[in-house]
């Protein structure tokens, strides 16, 4: 295994362990059924940092296990699917598009961070509510759930996502341009390569 390899295994279970504290240990805030957390903003560090596919499975790891030990467990494979598919999206934004890991001015990482954040987690404001009505009509039939999530879906979204995704995308944002210049500087920012 290349260190490169090891280094990503790291900060994949680093990026792992910090969603599940966002998620299960930092004060939160529960409102209509969702819980305003900022869980999220590690799965955007960790797309941003690692790319969509280990930052997207740091997060679906770390938040499924807090869905598990906080006993729902059940909600469990749902988190995994949409906390994989943001750090996708964040990860396919950022380094596919934009290729923040190369050199760029800090304007341009800012603004393509924060675009890449912005698009993870909004996609997962109508991706959430969409995959718990297919769940909750196909998978595991219960129609009261089912109507539930239409209803979210067609409202767009509940306001507690759209906030959820706001502070998680600021935070996420903050996180990593905060830390990308001192890893950079410590060379120790792994580079995500654009293929």
């Amino acid at each position: 295994m290349s260190r490169e390899s090891i280094t990503k295994l790291a900060y994949a279970g680093l990026m792992a362990a910090l969603c599940y504290v966002g998620y299960a240990i930092f004060p939160a805030i529960n409102a209509s059924g969702t819980k305003v957390h900022v869980g999220n903003a590690f799965v955007v560090l960790g797309a941003l940092l690692l790319g969509g596919l280990y930052g997207g499975l740091a997060g679906a790891v770390g938040l499924s296990l807090a869905d598990i030990l906080g006993g729902y467990a059940a909600s469990a494979p749902r988190t995994f699917i949409c906390k994989l598919v943001i750090g996708l999206i964040v990860g396919l934004v950022a380094h596919r598009a934009a290729r923040i890991s190369e050199n760029h001015s800090h304007a341009y990482i800012i603004k393509w961070s924060a675009i890449a954040a912005i698009a993870g987690l909004g996609l997962n404001c109508v991706f959430e509510p969409a995959l718990k009505y297919v769940w909750f009509t196909l998978l595991t039939p219960n129609p009261d759930k089912a109507a539930s999530a239409i209803a979210a879906l067609l409202a767009v979204t509940t306001y507690t996502t759209i906030i959820n995704a706001v502070i998680n995308s600021v935070a996420g944002v903050i996180l990593y341009n905060a830390l990308r210049p001192a890893l950079k500087k410590a060379s120790i920012l792994p580079v995500v390569s654009a293929g």
